[in-house]
């Protein structure tokens, strides 16, 4: 019997082991954003930045859809309708048999959630409501990036306790369900009842579908692509398509063999690698040349980072003391306060939800409106970046517990 212990990490081990990280845990989704925000950055700063913008805004030679006339419009309003699509079928799963499936599972995600979408509204709101035009991006600072947060977490492995990353996964699923509803109800343009009453038409026959069952998957892809089409020319965004079709997508079948977890399984790494990639190069371009502190420390921008770091954070956390202390509900086990304040502070990453709100606010080619997403796009990166450093730092200094034993993943 060999009683020789195993010869401790060296300090190459300790240096190197972000890296290896990224490549043995969950993080890689979040770091690709990261990469592909730098290069959308560098492209628009640099000799590509006019086939960088012509790329995606100049009008397209031939279209299929007049209302789709530019890349940018395919990717926003058509690629994304993927992305929507498997919130629409995670969100489902969740609240049927999953992480959400239960009121007192809900109880805490819920409010965490509410608080983490109001108190960044009314940051927002406080700095740049009084503003000429800048209320409507009031949403821009409500929405987690999952990719990017649960990217940061697993940088920290199991030192971080799973009931934790449960929290934070849960907290970002309700909140995305806050963003889409968001969307529908206060970035809807004019309503057009002939392209409405068509795609409720088509819903209806997918959930009559769903409940005769019909089990093979072409005819709900076929009718999606159809209630998408109809959603696009209906007023409302057509990303909402994407939703309301996974919420028709059948759950019945054998050892979890169903065809909304197919779907997910097959469609997931798809919009984590080259959906929310392309949509992030696409449109977190933003000209830095010629910027000075007027326009970076300009309200739009402030408002945005200020809700992201500073409202997320208050908003999260407090909603957790604050239930704990009435006893509503505990925070997530085997979790500090420092632990639940540094995953607070993650859910202030507001990539690929904050853009496209941002998109949405502030619509049109006017030079004015290009001007605001630009700042808005600076205060989301700003406040995002700040909020992943913040986060993690809080999350790598205290990965024990106050009586300093090492947390366990139970």
């Amino acid at each position: 019997m060999n009683d020789t212990a195993p010869p401790g990490p060296t300090l190459l081990d300790v240096l190197t082991a972000p890296v290896r990280a990224l490549f043995v845990s969950d993080a890689k989704a979040g770091i690709l954003l990261i990469l592909v925000a730098a290069a959308a950055i560098a492209a628009a700063n640099t000799v590509f930045a006019e086939a960088y913008h012509a790329l995606f805004h100049d009008t397209l030679a031939r279209t299929p859809i007049p209302k789709l006339d530019t890349l940018q419009l395919w990717v926003n309003d058509g690629l994304m309708a993927i992305f929507f699509f498997v919130v629409g079928l995670e969100v489902k799963r969740e609240v049927l048999e999953g992480q959400l499936s239960t009121a007192e599972q809900r109880r805490l995600p819920i409010m965490a959630a509410i608080g983490g979408m109001a108190v960044p509204a009314l940051v927002y709101m406080a700095i740049a409501g009084g503003e000429p035009g800048l209320a409507r991006g009031w949403a821009i600072p409500a929405a987690t990036d999952i990719a990017f947060a649960v990217g940061v977490v697993g940088l920290l492995g199991k030192r971080v306790p799973a009931s934790l990353r449960l929290f934070l996964l849960t907290v970002a699923i309700v909140d995305d369900i806050g963003a889409v509803l968001i969307i529908a109800v206060f970035y809807t343009a004019g309503l057009k009842l002939a392209w409405l009453g068509a795609a409720a038409a088509v819903l209806a026959v997918m959930a009559l579908m769903n409940r005769a069952g019909v089990s093979r998957p072409l005819p709900y892809l076929l009718l999606a692509l159809v209630l998408w089409y109809c959603v696009l020319h209906s007023g409302i965004h057509a990303t909402i398509a994407g939703v309301l079709a996974a919420l028709t997508i059948p759950m019945r079948g054998v050892d979890n063999d169903t065809m909304l977890e197919r779907f997910e399984h097959t469609l997931a790494p798809w919009n984590a690698y080259l959906v929310v990639p392309v949509f992030g190069f696409a449109n977190a371009g933003v000209a830095l040349t010629g910027l000075g502190m007027e326009q970076i420390l300009a309200p739009l921008p402030v408002a945005v980072a200020a809700g992201l770091v500073i409202g997320k954070q208050v908003g999260i956390f407090a909603t957790v003391y604050a239930a704990q202390l009435v006893g509503l509900a505990k925070r997530p086990i085997h979790a500090s306060w420092p632990q639940v304040w540094g995953v607070s502070l993650l859910c202030g990453i507001g990539f690929t939800m904050s853009l496209f709100i941002g998109e949405l606010a502030f619509p049109g080619a006017r030079e004015t409106a290009v001007l605001l997403r630009d700042e808005a796009k600076i205060g989301i990166l700003g406040g995002s970046l700040i909020s992943a450093v913040a986060g993690y730092l809080i999350l790598s200094l205290t990965a024990q517990n106050p009586r300093g034993e090492t947390l366990d993943e139970d």
